[in-house]
Protein backbone atom coordinates (compact mmCIF):
# COMPACT_ATOMS: atom_id res chain seq x y z
CA UNK A 1 0.00 0.00 0.00
CA UNK A 2 3.02 2.74 0.52
CA UNK A 3 4.18 1.62 -2.76
CA UNK A 4 1.20 2.49 -4.09
CA UNK A 5 0.52 5.65 -2.49
CA UNK A 6 3.93 7.60 -3.05
CA UNK A 7 3.63 5.98 -6.41
CA UNK A 8 0.05 7.81 -7.03
CA UNK A 9 1.42 10.97 -5.32
CA UNK A 10 4.56 11.06 -7.88
CA UNK A 11 1.99 9.88 -10.60
CA UNK A 12 0.03 13.05 -9.74
CA UNK A 13 3.20 15.03 -10.32
CA UNK A 14 4.72 13.50 -13.56
CA UNK A 15 3.04 10.17 -14.73
CA UNK A 16 5.62 9.43 -17.75
CA UNK A 17 8.64 9.83 -15.87
CA UNK A 18 7.13 7.46 -12.81
CA UNK A 19 6.36 5.27 -15.65
CA UNK A 20 9.89 5.52 -16.91
CA UNK A 21 11.67 5.06 -13.46
CA UNK A 22 9.69 1.73 -12.08
CA UNK A 23 10.36 0.07 -15.27
CA UNK A 24 14.37 1.31 -15.47
CA UNK A 25 14.48 0.00 -11.84
CA UNK A 26 13.04 -3.05 -12.71
CA UNK A 27 14.91 -3.53 -16.19
CA UNK A 28 18.24 -3.06 -13.93
CA UNK A 29 17.61 -4.19 -10.29
CA UNK A 30 14.70 -6.97 -11.36
CA UNK A 31 12.54 -5.61 -8.55
CA UNK A 32 9.94 -8.74 -7.25
CA UNK A 33 6.88 -5.61 -5.92
CA UNK A 34 7.23 -3.85 -9.95
CA UNK A 35 5.79 -5.70 -12.69
CA UNK A 36 7.46 -7.25 -15.38
CA UNK A 37 5.34 -5.16 -17.69
CA UNK A 38 6.81 -1.81 -17.06
CA UNK A 39 10.12 -2.68 -18.03
CA UNK A 40 9.06 -4.19 -21.87
CA UNK A 41 11.37 -1.76 -24.09
CA UNK A 42 7.67 -0.68 -25.81
CA UNK A 43 6.72 0.41 -22.55
CA UNK A 44 10.16 2.27 -21.71
CA UNK A 45 10.28 3.90 -25.50
CA UNK A 46 6.52 5.51 -25.04
CA UNK A 47 7.06 6.42 -21.44
CA UNK A 48 10.85 8.17 -22.11
CA UNK A 49 8.92 9.86 -25.58
CA UNK A 50 5.94 10.97 -23.64
CA UNK A 51 8.20 12.36 -20.90
CA UNK A 52 10.31 14.41 -23.20
CA UNK A 53 7.50 15.77 -24.42
CA UNK A 54 6.37 16.97 -21.16
CA UNK A 55 9.60 17.97 -19.85
CA UNK A 56 9.68 20.68 -22.64
CA UNK A 57 5.79 21.33 -22.53
CA UNK A 58 6.80 21.83 -18.72
CA UNK A 59 9.15 24.65 -18.85
CA UNK A 60 7.28 27.10 -20.87
CA UNK A 61 4.76 29.41 -19.06
CA UNK A 62 0.89 28.81 -20.03
CA UNK A 63 1.82 26.21 -22.16
CA UNK A 64 2.40 24.08 -18.89
CA UNK A 65 -0.81 25.24 -17.73
CA UNK A 66 -2.56 23.55 -20.75
CA UNK A 67 -0.56 20.82 -20.49
CA UNK A 68 -1.78 20.33 -16.83
CA UNK A 69 -5.41 20.77 -18.14
CA UNK A 70 -4.99 18.04 -20.59
CA UNK A 71 -3.48 15.66 -18.15
CA UNK A 72 -6.30 15.97 -15.44
CA UNK A 73 -7.79 13.19 -16.61
CA UNK A 74 -4.30 11.02 -17.36
CA UNK A 75 -2.34 11.64 -14.41
CA UNK A 76 -5.42 9.85 -11.83
CA UNK A 77 -6.19 7.23 -14.41
CA UNK A 78 -2.11 5.92 -14.66
CA UNK A 79 -2.10 6.12 -11.05
CA UNK A 80 -4.88 4.23 -10.60
CA UNK A 81 -3.57 1.46 -13.36
CA UNK A 82 -0.23 1.76 -11.81
CA UNK A 83 -2.39 0.96 -8.14
CA UNK A 84 -3.84 -2.14 -9.93
CA UNK A 85 -0.66 -3.24 -11.42
CA UNK A 86 1.43 -2.97 -8.40
CA UNK A 87 -1.58 -4.93 -6.30
CA UNK A 88 -0.78 -8.09 -8.27
CA UNK A 89 -2.11 -11.05 -7.49
CA UNK A 90 -4.74 -10.27 -5.01
CA UNK A 91 -8.87 -10.40 -4.99
CA UNK A 92 -10.95 -7.96 -7.27
CA UNK A 93 -11.93 -5.73 -4.22
CA UNK A 94 -7.83 -5.09 -3.65
CA UNK A 95 -7.18 -3.99 -6.47
CA UNK A 96 -9.85 -1.87 -6.60
CA UNK A 97 -9.09 -0.24 -3.37
CA UNK A 98 -5.34 -0.24 -4.99
CA UNK A 99 -6.31 1.31 -7.87
CA UNK A 100 -8.80 4.44 -5.69
CA UNK A 101 -5.38 4.91 -3.61
CA UNK A 102 -2.79 5.09 -6.72
CA UNK A 103 -5.95 7.19 -8.39
CA UNK A 104 -7.01 9.19 -5.79
CA UNK A 105 -3.22 10.28 -4.68
CA UNK A 106 -2.58 10.92 -8.39
CA UNK A 107 -5.51 13.30 -8.55
CA UNK A 108 -4.64 14.86 -5.18
CA UNK A 109 -1.00 15.40 -6.61
CA UNK A 110 -1.87 16.61 -9.71
CA UNK A 111 -4.53 19.64 -8.10
CA UNK A 112 -1.65 20.93 -5.90
CA UNK A 113 0.79 20.68 -9.19
CA UNK A 114 -1.62 22.56 -11.05
CA UNK A 115 -2.32 25.41 -8.95
CA UNK A 116 0.69 25.86 -7.70
CA UNK A 117 2.05 26.33 -12.02
CA UNK A 118 -1.04 28.51 -12.13
CA UNK A 119 0.35 30.77 -9.48
CA UNK A 120 3.52 30.48 -10.82
CA UNK A 121 2.25 31.69 -14.22
CA UNK A 122 1.50 34.98 -13.12
CA UNK A 123 5.25 36.01 -12.54
CA UNK A 124 6.39 37.72 -15.72
CA UNK A 125 9.94 35.73 -16.01
CA UNK A 126 9.99 31.96 -17.24
CA UNK A 127 13.28 30.93 -14.68
CA UNK A 128 10.70 30.21 -11.52
CA UNK A 129 8.51 28.26 -14.45
CA UNK A 130 11.70 26.02 -15.15
CA UNK A 131 13.05 25.70 -11.91
CA UNK A 132 9.83 24.25 -10.28
CA UNK A 133 9.47 22.15 -13.59
CA UNK A 134 13.33 20.45 -12.72
CA UNK A 135 12.80 20.56 -8.76
CA UNK A 136 9.37 18.45 -9.39
CA UNK A 137 11.01 16.36 -12.02
CA UNK A 138 13.88 15.14 -9.06
CA UNK A 139 11.21 15.45 -6.24
CA UNK A 140 9.23 12.20 -8.62
CA UNK A 141 12.28 10.45 -9.36
CA UNK A 142 13.49 10.74 -5.65
CA UNK A 143 10.12 9.78 -4.44
CA UNK A 144 9.51 6.36 -6.98
CA UNK A 145 13.28 5.28 -6.30
CA UNK A 146 12.42 5.51 -2.44
CA UNK A 147 9.53 4.08 -3.03
CA UNK A 148 11.29 0.61 -4.32
CA UNK A 149 13.66 0.37 -1.38
CA UNK A 150 11.88 2.10 1.64
CA UNK A 151 8.22 2.52 0.78
CA UNK A 152 7.07 3.68 4.21
CA UNK A 153 10.11 6.48 4.00
CA UNK A 154 8.84 7.69 0.67
CA UNK A 155 5.42 7.68 1.48
CA UNK A 156 6.25 9.81 4.67
CA UNK A 157 8.18 11.96 2.11
CA UNK A 158 5.81 12.19 -0.68
CA UNK A 159 2.87 13.37 1.84
CA UNK A 160 4.97 16.09 2.91
CA UNK A 161 5.61 16.80 0.19
CA UNK A 162 2.00 17.00 -0.76
CA UNK A 163 1.28 19.06 2.31
CA UNK A 164 4.45 21.91 1.76
CA UNK A 165 2.44 22.20 -2.10
CA UNK A 166 -0.94 22.59 -0.73
CA UNK A 167 0.06 25.57 1.84
CA UNK A 168 2.36 27.36 -0.50
CA UNK A 169 -1.00 27.24 -3.12
CA UNK A 170 -3.20 28.91 -0.42
CA UNK A 171 -0.21 31.55 0.30
CA UNK A 172 0.42 32.32 -3.31
CA UNK A 173 -3.70 32.48 -4.20
CA UNK A 174 -3.79 34.89 -1.18
CA UNK A 175 -0.85 37.09 -2.59
CA UNK A 176 -2.48 36.90 -5.65
CA UNK A 177 -5.77 37.91 -5.16
CA UNK A 178 -4.41 40.90 -2.98
CA UNK A 179 -2.48 42.15 -5.61
CA UNK A 180 -5.56 42.06 -7.83
CA UNK A 181 -7.46 43.51 -5.58
CA UNK A 182 -4.70 46.67 -4.66
CA UNK A 183 -4.58 46.49 -8.67
CA UNK A 184 -8.27 47.27 -9.38
CA UNK A 185 -8.41 49.58 -6.86
CA UNK A 186 -5.73 51.73 -8.37
CA UNK A 187 -7.34 51.63 -11.29
CA UNK A 188 -10.33 52.69 -10.43
CA UNK A 189 -9.03 55.60 -8.73
CA UNK A 190 -7.02 56.38 -11.43
CA UNK A 191 -10.11 56.15 -13.99
CA UNK A 192 -12.44 58.30 -11.65
CA UNK A 193 -9.87 61.08 -10.66
CA UNK A 194 -9.11 61.51 -14.85
CA UNK A 195 -12.89 61.82 -15.22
Amino acid sequence: MPLVASSGLATGVNAYLVVLVLGLADRFWQLAQVPDVLARTDVLVVAGVLYAVEFVADKIPYVDSSWDAISTAIRPTIGAVIGVLLAGDVSTLEQAVYAVVGGGAALAAHGVKAGLRLAINTSPEPVTNATTSVAEDLGVATVVLLAVTHPWLALGVALVLLASGVSLVVVLVRKIRSGWKRWTENRSQRVSSGS
